[in-house]
């Protein structure tokens, strides 16, 4: 029996491709702004003007600069979590590991992480769950360093907007499984106070204002991971 499939209009169609063109001459325009004046500098009116498009549509695409703010991040944060998923040890799982492909949106399956820590995208040769939470804190401060304001902006563009992306969703996942595979109780726990002290507000106050190096800051954090890895011994 055939199946008729439905026709999508060409202007329908035409309308999506515009849809989509627009949005890269959008990001690509908010992306050299935001390098040119910095992010504070810059207005969704600003975006607009550059990249040619009217400010409805901007609004109806994005919603405000946090919105964009997302979208400019996404790719830089789908590299890092392809890195975390099926990368080589410490921050990945290392060689023959398989894992899903990764995005803001998305995190480890349901069922990864079971047991001990193993899984796929989780647990590989010479990883050690300590030792790649310690490589995820050095590696998410580097990616912080380097889009720290558009990262702020995401996370405080609105109250509670840091909890809402599906970013932040990934990196609780990863460091709870991480923690789980360590044996630590209370796992969920564990990643929620580590993930507070890599927030996009707290990492700028200790860098700009208190001017630690982010050497230093490192050093610091990948030392509290590895302390919240270590499940503490029962008293007699």
């Amino acid at each position: 029996m055939r199946t008729e499939l439905p026709v999508l209009d060409v202007g329908v169609v035409r309308e999506r491709a515009d849809a989509a063109r627009n949005r890269v001459r959008v990001l690509a325009a908010a992306e050299r702004l935001f390098a040119e004046r910095g992010v504070p500098g810059v207005t969704m009116d600003d975006v607009a003007a550059a990249a040619g498009v009217g400010k409805g549509t901007l609004y109806r695409r994005f919603g405000d600069k946090g919105g964009l703010a997302m979208a400019l991040l996404d790719e830089q944060e789908r590299e890092l979590q392809q890195q975390m998923l099926t990368g080589p040890a410490p921050l990945g799982p290392g060689l023959g590991a398989v894992g899903p492909a990764a995005g803001s949106g998305a995190g480890p399956g349901p069922g990864a992480g079971a047991g001990a820590g193993a899984g796929p995208g989780l647990r590989g040769p010479g990883a050690a769950p300590a030792d790649r939470l310690a490589a995820f804190v050095a590696a998410y401060l580097r990616f912080l360093d380097r889009a720290l304001d558009l990262v702020l902006l995401s996370e405080t563009s609105t109250p509670g907007a840091r909890f809402r992306t599906g970013a932040h969703g990934f990196w609780r996942q990863h460091c709870r499984l991480l923690l789980q595979g360590a044996g630590v109780p209370d796992a969920g726990i564990g990643a929620d106070v580590l993930l507070a002290a890599l927030s996009a507000e707290q990492v700028r106050h200790w860098l700009r204002d208190d001017a630690i190096p982010l050497a230093d800051l490192s050093t610091r954090l990948v030392g509290l991971a590895r302390t919240l890895a270590t499940p503490a011994t029962p008293t007699p």
